[in-house]
């Protein structure tokens, strides 16, 4: 008998971060404990860190330290290198040493690494000699030394990832491989089915956990200015650490139609299956409204959201409403968004195009690639 796989997990969130990567962590970890594996979570202490969500789920967590003034000083004087370095809250070389000798303690069978400020470095020096290293990105930016990388966006290519990581990698690339919770699977059917009526009656509106920049207050201001469905109900997701809550949950009760807000939600697929059309960030929820069949009107919240969000388009699964960065969030876009999407027909085809997209069941795939095991020429490989 095999024994069972024990897993160490890199991955943070934060104010700045966001909660996707620790979210999309955990689904995988979850479908690893359901076959037996065991799962630890090394996280940075950081404003806005989930250590209590993933206890919670039942997995173990090592909180490495918060960072030191030195440190932080350190991050920010420094080229940043890769891009998103100062996402660490530490220099690289803090990084390497703290998971090191968290890692010496644990020996894990695999590393998962979820993080856009580490990269190769860390990814050969953190993990014990020999541990094989799975990656989760979706930048191709930056150098990985991983035996799998998961890039789960549409659009995505493999020769994108051509010369970014050794060639023995083995690369899952596409919204076939994204981490979705089983109820996005479980629901697919009955979601899928309610997408022929054409009425909107329910808006969901879901622009990430954190959503540090207040999108959603923008969006629920854009809103109330223009006219609606008489019937319309609005349905409003926000993160417990979101930094805007209060502030949204009192615009809320200031709606021309009935608008609840609701946070730290563990029914979102319920929340998808039961909605019209959906106000979404172009992040890895994209991939829960593709499998849901879920209409969306894309707004870009980050600048690594950007490839995704024009594939999106592009394939007639989504309609862009804009970057919330780039320019201000306007009355007359989403104002033709809702006219256009009240056309015969509009809302039933794009469903049709998103349900093409992912069916939900990439976790799957991911674990078994995670459980092969290969040894040739004294390599592990996958």
């Amino acid at each position: 008998m095999t024994a069972p796989l024990h897993i160490a997990f890199r991955a943070d969130a934060s104010v700045e971060i966001g909660s996707g990567h620790v979210m999309r962590c955990l689904t995988l970890a979850d479908a690893l404990a359901e076959v037996g594996a065991r799962c630890h979570f090394i996280c940075r202490d950081l404003p806005g860190q989930m250590v209590h969500h993933i206890s919670a789920k039942g997995h173990a967590v090592t909180l490495l330290p918060a960072p030191t003034a030195d440190q932080t000083e350190r991050v920010l004087s420094a080229p940043p290198v890769p891009p998103h370095a100062a996402w660490a809250g530490v220099p690289l070389d803090d990084d390497i040493a703290q998971s090191r000798a968290v890692l010496a303690k644990l020996v894990p069978d695999r590393v998962v690494v979820d993080h856009y400020a580490l990269d190769a470095r860390w990814e050969a020096q953190a993990p014990p000699r020999g541990t094989p290293v799975m990656v989760i990105d979706d930048l191709a930016d930056r150098q990985h030394n991983s035996d799998i990388l998961l890039d789960q966006n549409l659009g995505r290519q493999a020769e994108d990832y051509r010369g970014l990581v050794p060639s023995h990698c083995k690369l899952l690339i596409g919204p076939h491989y994204a981490l979705l919770r089983p109820e996005f699977a479980r629901l697919r059917e009955t979601s899928l089915a309610r997408r022929q009526a054409r009425k909107i009656q329910n808006l969901l509106i879901t622009l990430g956990g954190t959503d540090k920049d207040n999108a959603t207050g923008a969006v629920l201001e854009t809103i109330s200015s223009i006219a609606l469905p008489t019937d319309l109900k609005i349905t409003v997701v926000m993160g417990q650490n979101a930094p805007w809550l209060e502030a949204v949950n009192a615009q809320a009760e200031t709606m021309p139609r009935p608008t609840r807000v609701v946070c730290g939600v563990s029914n979102m697929a319920e929340l998808m299956t039961d909605a019209d059309v959906c106000i979404g960030a172009a992040g890895s929820t994209s991939w829960e409204r593709c499998a849901l069949g879920l209409p969306t009107l894309l707004l870009v919240l980050a600048d690594n959201q950007c490839s995704g969000a024009e594939a999106l388009v592009k394939s007639g699964a989504a309609m862009l409403l804009g970057d919330i960065h780039k320019s201000s969030f306007e009355i007359s876009v989403l104002a033709k968004a809702f006219f256009t999407i009240q056309e015969a027909t509009y809302l039933e085809n794009m469903a049709k195009v998103a349900a093409t997209i992912s069916d939900g069941m990439g976790r799957s795939r991911c674990v078994k690639k995670i459980e092969e095991k290969q040894v040739e020429d004294g390599r592990n490989d996958y």
